[in-house]
């Protein structure tokens, strides 16, 4: 059997680590529970979005070597800005696919017209701003940039993001994403990416909670009735 004063250390520590952890705990039931009663589609905004737009047709488009014949290309795709046909072109430049008009980043009303491509009609804009850079906890952050910002007269607060160097529409935010990212952060315990699941802090902690378990258990044994009734039996034997 367990000294007396060795089952009190158990217990005090046990009490003390649960005591530490429990917030914790607390906040993984919760934000597990949120993240298993939320529809992840909705959380990504796809109720704010049309279907994928048609790509449009275009006719006489000049060959990327004629237009830039001084460049040495890697990699190049077609883009539509403002209905108008673009060659991104090493992930740096928009080239016109048809006048070779060289463009570095677009402009506030080309942000519009993509952003009203992907966003469904329901929704006014209200405001655009541009982004240079943004801190490590806000809600756009594997993204490009330059970047332009599209706000929306919508009661829940709806972003859109498209990038200005690349014409790309990035995606969208609002209220519920951002719970959903702020719960995802308290799970995760990654108070700076956010994404990290090896970092050490989870690690600490999921430490201290398999320790605090099977103090738990320990105490059980310790103390329970039924395990000393069987130790008296094995002994009388």
């Amino acid at each position: 059997m367990v000294k007396r004063k060795t089952a009190m250390k158990i217990r005090k520590g046990h009490r003390y680590l649960g005591i530490f952890i429990g917030i914790q705990f607390l906040i993984w039931t919760i934000s597990g529970m949120y993240f298993s009663w939320t529809d992840i589609d909705e959380i990504h905004g796809d109720q704010f979005k049309k279907l994928p737009p048609e790509n449009s047709n275009f006719e006489n488009l000049a060959g990327i070597s004629t237009l830039i014949p001084e460049m040495k290309i890697h990699s190049i795709s077609l883009k539509e800005v403002s209905g108008e046909p673009y060659y991104f072109v090493n992930n740096e430049k928009l080239v016109h696919a048809q006048d070779g008009k060289v463009i570095d980043e677009i402009s506030e009303e080309d942000a519009r017209n993509i952003a009203q491509r992907y966003v469904k009609d329901d929704f006014e804009i209200i405001s655009v701003e541009k982004i240079n850079e943004v801190g490590d906890h806000h809600e756009y952050r594997s993204g490009s940039f330059p970047a332009y910002v599209i706000n929306y007269a919508q009661p829940k607060n709806l972003k859109a993001y498209v990038g200005a160097t690349d014409a790309s529409f990035k995606t969208v935010r609002y209220r519920d994403w951002r719970w959903f990212d702020f719960l995802w952060m308290t799970h995760t315990m990654d108070y700076e990416g956010r994404d990290d699941f090896n970092n050490l802090v989870l690690r600490i902690f999921s430490l201290m909670g398999l320790i605090t378990v099977l103090s738990g258990f320990l105490l059980w044994y310790i103390s329970s009735p039924l395990v000393r009734k069987f130790q008296k039996k094995i002994k009388q034997t």
